[in-house]
């Protein structure tokens, strides 16, 4: 039985409060919420209710007003701004619903740009954005601008982008909000194949019919959790190196056939046989060329007796006529 996987989020009794007295209001109010490594969690809700100020505080842009908040068992709530900017480059890739691309830079500049604050030489970040640019087909528009690119197009860009740094955590803030249905259900496989590889994924959405994704559905209002509905249980949520696993799985599997299952070779000698038995009941060559021989001559016969019979009529006219 595979262990549960920890806990790599926790926000205990978290509010953010925006304006003071009388104008005070809650954005969050006393919000618990624990996140397993490898959920892919959804969260709807009502424009306003604070779906996005929980991404925002999740991804270390926005802090609480009070409440307590451990990113993979750290307490990051008191953490300098400098730590906070380390944690993102290397642990959260966060997906806008605006793109937004920095339009005078190519796109695989654009991509690159994490690496520039984890302090790579600009050759190896090119080089990584190559790589993984190349992952999402856009190789051969790696230097054309944003605006040349279509919707779908720059949110894969965008998405290529938080990955570049390999996060553990992608954080989506309505991610298809501005796209069609087809660029919609592209880029909702490439997120359900990166969660696939065992990243942690939480995305915002206000399309129902994206929750067949997810593992768990979280709906907000008012600033408090609804309803909280998992969909897949803790210890079956993929981990990183669970697609090595399954595959060594299959070919252990497929070692341990025995002769008396239904391997390859028997399906061979299984139709070898039925060929065989098919051809023995064709007629033979020797058969058919008798019988195209007798067609032949039955032929023959039939002409000799019409050219004997116009012959015979032939002379009968010719001894009237004298």
């Amino acid at each position: 039985m595979p262990k549960t996987n920890e806990t790599i989020i926790e926000l205990k009794s978290v509010s953010k409060i925006y304006g003071i007295g009388d104008a005070e209001s809650y954005a969050l109010r006393d919000f618990d919420l624990s996140v397993k490594r490898g959920e892919f969690i959804m969260i709807m809700g009502p424009s306003g209710c604070g779906k996005t100020t929980l991404l925002n505080i999740i991804g270390l842009l926005d802090k609480a007003s009070t409440g307590e908040y451990y990113l993979d068992g750290k307490s990051v709530d008191h953490i300098s701004a400098r730590k906070k900017a380390r944690f993102r480059a290397n642990e959260i890739g966060i997906i806008f619903q605006s793109f937004n691309l920095i339009p005078n830079l190519p796109i695989i500049e654009n991509v690159s740009l994490p690496l520039v604050y984890a302090g790579y030489h600009k050759t190896r970040r090119l080089k990584r954005a190559d790589d993984i640019l190349e992952r999402f087909h856009l190789r051969e528009r790696e230097y054309y601008m944003p605006h040349q690119l279509s919707g779908g197009q720059q949110q894969r860009v965008a998405i290529a982008r938080s990955l570049i740094s390999n996060p553990s955590i992608i954080l989506a803030d309505e991610p298809t909000g501005n796209l069609d249905s087809r660029s919609s259900h592209i880029i909702m496989e490439e997120l359900r194949d990166i969660h696939s590889r065992g990243n942690t994924i939480i995305m915002v959405t206000h399309n129902p019919s994206l929750t067949t994704y997810a593992t768990r559905v979280i709906n907000m209002l008012d600033g408090e959790i609804d309803t909280d509905i998992k969909t897949v249980a803790d210890r079956d949520l993929p981990r990183p190196g669970d697609p090595e696993r399954i595959s060594v799985r299959v070919l252990t599997k497929k070692r341990q056939l025995t002769p008396t299952e239904d391997t390859p070779q028997n399906d061979t000698s299984q139709t070898a046989a039925a060929t065989k038995k098919a051809s023995s009941n064709k007629p033979s060559a020797t058969i058919i060329k008798s019988a195209k021989s007798a067609k032949s001559a039955e032929k023959a016969a039939k002409g000799k007796q019409i050219v004997h019979s116009l012959t015979k009529k032939t002379s009968k006219n010719k001894q009237k006529e004298l």
